[in-house]
């Protein structure tokens, strides 16, 4: 989790806030596994005046690090410290997906990085034990770690932002864990010392609450779409490359009218350009009905950077119409 709450709408369209909540387990301590190829994931919000932190793991020597992708969303800029080296690198993002959770990050400069072990995470049984490692609190330094057992496989929870954004995470390990700031991103290891899943959220969703309950990503699936997102193939549920950006801050629409309203346009935004303005509802993108503000997100990133959208609106008086906005690049959703 990162120090902070997920507050507007910043990128993809919208001004939007991340959070970075994590798994942490009970009795922290440090160093129970080998903490190699585990990162300090630092985030820069310019469009919220903040800052955040969480976890990542190092897939490759050059410098693919795997995280959450709540511990990125929104950051206009991000640091990877390597703890223990005094290294620390500019991360790029390559990709993400929103609806997994799971981003893939590429540290500028990077070579001769320790990768974390993978094991296997469909060889994983309930009460098996397990340890993850985590920048607990957001300190920084080397990794605090804490144990626990495997109570449930193939779990499914809502989670939501609190500002519209929800999604829906599948087959998820649960373990009987308590929750610390700062662990989003970091690896949950089998007894043997090998990274089967990847922590990610709480009983409640992306918020912090001290409970005896967390879940994390199976490792398979977070590689296969790392894999994926590395290949250059974008889908459906996974974005690959610069996110498009209009400028406009969205929540519930009101009035009997589906959509997302309009909150506020930034001031200069391809939004602001192109005359959308605040109190319309942004009812279609490209034709495609809009429903929430998580369908609108997901909408937006079916383009890239650069590209131009058409999207359709109602006003407050009832007036409709259509109007085309040309993105530019934005932090990530």
């Amino acid at each position: 989790m990162s120090a902070r709450r997920w507050h507007l709408t910043v990128a993809v369209a919208v001004l939007f806030a991340s959070s970075v909540l994590a798994l942490g387990l009970a009795q922290r301590s440090p160093g129970a596994v080998s903490s190699a190829g585990v990162v300090d994931v630092t985030t820069n919000l310019a469009y919220e005046n903040g800052a955040a932190a969480g976890t990542g793991m190092v897939l490759s020597s050059s410098g693919l690090v795997l995280t959450n992708n709540h511990v990125i969303r929104g950051a206009t800029s991000i640091r990877v410290d390597v703890p223990g080296t005094g290294r620390n690198y500019v991360a790029s993002v390559l990709g993400y997906s929103v609806t997994a959770d799971v981003a893939l990050l590429r540290l500028r400069g990077a070579s001769g990085l320790h990768a974390v072990r993978l094991g296997n995470s469909s060889r994983l049984n309930v009460g098996a034990r397990v340890i993850a490692l985590g920048n607990a609190g957001g300190a920084g330094g080397a990794p605090a770690t804490s144990s626990g057992k495997v109570t449930g496989l193939n779990r499914s929870i809502d989670v939501s932002d609190g500002v519209g954004l929800t999604a829906r995470l599948t087959g998820l390990i649960r373990v009987d864990a308590t929750l610390e700031p700062g662990d989003s991103g970091g690896p949950l290891f089998d007894a043997a010392g090998r990274v089967i899943g990847m922590d990610t959220a709480a009983s409640v969703g992306f918020n912090f609450v001290s409970t005896h309950e967390g879940y994390a990503i199976p490792i398979n699936r977070a590689v296969s779409l790392a894999k994926q997102i590395q290949r250059g193939r974008t889908s459906a549920t996974v974005h690959v490359g610069s996110t498009p950006f209009i400028g406009v801050s969205v929540g519930a629409s009101g009035g009997g009218v589906v959509g997302a309203y309009v909150l506020r346009v930034a001031s200069g935004s391809p939004a602001d350009r192109a005359g959308i303005v605040v109190g319309e509802t942004i009812t279609t993108v490209d034709g495609r009905r809009i429903v929430s503000y998580t369908a609108l997100t997901l909408a937006l990133l079916r383009h890239h950077a650069g590209e131009t959208v058409t999207l359709g609106w109602v006003d407050e008086s009832g007036n409709t119409g259509k109007t085309r906005v040309k993105t530019v690049a934005g932090p990530p959703q």
